[in-house]
């Protein structure tokens, strides 16, 4: 009996350490999710499925921050104004676009989504924006009706040294491979060259091709859980890896990512976590979080109130990086950088040379095409192959028809010549000095003027944040595009200046800019209220949802 009840009590002991053991790694982990949504997927989407819709009419759509009847009347006035020139200087890019909108599910959902969806209704009739282009050339782009307009789009992240560059590129590539064509499965030479460029300017020993970034992501988490035996992959709050369900929890994705891990950037609960779990694979950076950590791109789709600007920390990040890469190299964890938007921008060498810290795996995409589609994962010898000689019949599938089609291994050839050239190696002499100069220029332009809108950067990639809450900051893409801005449908969110600007280009985009906030300003968008701050205009916005959510 004594032995029996010394045997229950060392079960039940272990049961009880067993217990405490995996409730603390649960803590645990919980305390590295950053304590916002973003951080927390499962809410996040509970929280989104239960926001009513609802829009405003015209009165509300001028007073949706109890102004005076003066101010709301200039709006009304300026609004008119606005949605007349519109419609006049842009007629035919909007009347193309408008019978476009009803084929095109792409088109239905960013035009949706430009502005809080409170003012959406009355925004895509009134201020429609056109999506179609005729021509580029320079720093510039040209609509159906003739409108000139500096790109601030960078198409995205493709477009790092001008259209030009890019159109040269494809035409070197075609002419390439022309003899053969496209023919698929088989390789052009000109493979064998990309394969040992590309080896080169990763640092890592080997490559393989896929037709897009997010493509190129999948595969590197594939592998990553291939050949660690583990399930799980960390991504960061706010950082994006393409839209496959696994790097796209909560939000946007209509089935639960219960493989992934969403945790905290810059965190040291993070790499607590990362050193005491046995069931993480991989960890994926996106080297652009350096601008917004544990903050997604900021569209103005979401901005309600104010948005703060923050300049990128390089050296803080830096350090950050060369902890998380430690950390993971003594865990068993594969290190993934993702640079399909970054790649290049930041320097020739990637996010490995301009933050000096080395990965295990890292994705390229966007630029590398030469301005065609492609997504390319490079990374270890050891972890890049797709079988194990011990374990014949457990191999890894993972080919695509398109893969190393040869006009996109042409015009990628012609892109990563010249990236090897003087030229194009030029041009990232001082190239962070000078957009920093660039932004602290603009902003102090814009101080000097008293107007709310600041800029911060990472490098070329810049965000448009205000001094001042508003319910209106939305406002200011539409001032933007009409003095000759042209943004991607995130509006001034995200701007992405292609490497070729000037400073005569730049000088240009800087007095635009600042002509297009006077306007806003003074036809009353941003009021001088002092009792209006962003919590009280939250807390504005969470009364007006849950009446509208009870009143069913």
């Amino acid at each position: 009996m004594k032995r029996r009840n010394i045997a229950v009590a060392s079960a039940a002991a272990a049961l009880l350490t067993l217990g405490f053991t995996k409730g603390k790694k649960r803590l645990d982990l919980s305390r590295a999710k950053h304590p916002g949504l973003a951080g927390h997927a499962k809410m996040a989407k509970r929280v989104a499925g239960m926001i009513p819709f609802y829009d405003y009419d015209e009165a509300k759509f001028f007073t949706a921050d109890d102004p005076t009847l003066e101010v709301a009347d200039r709006r009304r006035a300026a609004f008119e104004r606005l949605s007349e020139e519109f419609h006049r200087r842009f007629a035919k890019t909007l009347a193309l676009t408008k019978e476009t909108r009803d084929g095109l599910s792409d088109l239905q959902f960013t035009s949706t989504y430009r502005v809080p969806f409170q003012f959406s209704r009355i925004v895509r009739d009134k201020l429609p924006s056109g999506v179609f282009l005729k021509s580029s050339h320079g720093v510039k782009v040209t609509d159906l009706d003739g409108n000139d307009f500096y790109d601030l789009t960078g198409s995205y992240g493709v477009n790092l040294f001008g259209y030009d560059f890019y159109k040269e590129t494809i035409g070197e590539g075609a002419a390439m491979v022309a003899e053969l064509g496209p023919v698929l499965g088989l390789f052009h030479p000109v493979v064998a060259d990309n394969v040992e460029r590309l080896r080169a300017v990763s640092g890592m020993d080997e490559v393989s091709f896929h037709m897009s970034g997010t493509e190129a992501v999948m595969q590197a988490v594939r592998l990553a859980r291939y050949h660690t035996g583990r399930s799980h992959l960390v991504r960061f709050a706010g950082a994006y890896h393409g839209w496959w369900g696994d790097v796209q929890p909560g939000i946007g994705n209509p089935v639960p990512a219960e493989r992934t891990y969403t945790l905290a950037d810059m965190s040291d609960q993070t790499l607590h976590v990362l050193k005491t779990r046995k069931d993480i694979a991989c960890v994926l950076v996106n080297p652009l979080q350096a601008l917004h950590p544990n903050s997604a791109a900021p569209a103005d789709s979401a901005l309600v109130a104010g948005r703060a600007s923050r300049p990128a920390d390089r050296e803080a990040y830096s350090a950050w990086l060369k902890r998380l890469a430690d950390t993971c190299r003594e865990a068993g964890i594969i290190l993934i950088f993702d640079e399909v938007f970054v790649g290049f921008r930041l320097a020739p060498g990637g996010a490995r040379e301009y933050f000096d810290v080395t990965p295990d795996m890292t994705t390229y995409g966007k630029s590398l095409g030469g301005g065609l589609p492609v997504g390319v994962l490079t990374g270890r010898a050891d972890l890049m192959r797709r079988f194990k000689e011990e374990k014949p019949a457990d191999p890894l599938i993972a080919r695509g028809t398109f893969n190393s089609h040869p006009y996109v291994m042409g015009a990628m050839n012609a892109f990563l010549r010249r990236l090897e050239s003087a030229e194009i190696r030029a041009v990232y002499d001082g190239i962070d000095e000078r957009w920093n100069a660039r932004a602290g220029a603009l902003n102090a332009r814009l101080e000097a003027e008293g107007l709310p809108p600041r800029v911060s950067n990472l490098s070329s990639i810049w965000t448009v944040g205000y001094d001042q809450p508003s319910r209106y900051n939305w406002m200011f893409q539409y001032y933007l595009r009409l003095h000759g801005l042209m943004l991607s449908w995130v509006g001034t969110g995200r701007l992405i200046f292609s490497l070729n600007y000037s400073d005569a280009d730049f000088d240009a985009v800087a007095d635009r800019f600042v002509a297009a906030a006077k306007a806003m300003h003074d036809e009353g968008w941003w009021t001088q209220d002092k009792r209006l701050t962003d919590k009280k205009i939250k807390r504005q916005i969470l009364k007006e949802t849950l009446g509208r959510k009870i009143a069913g």
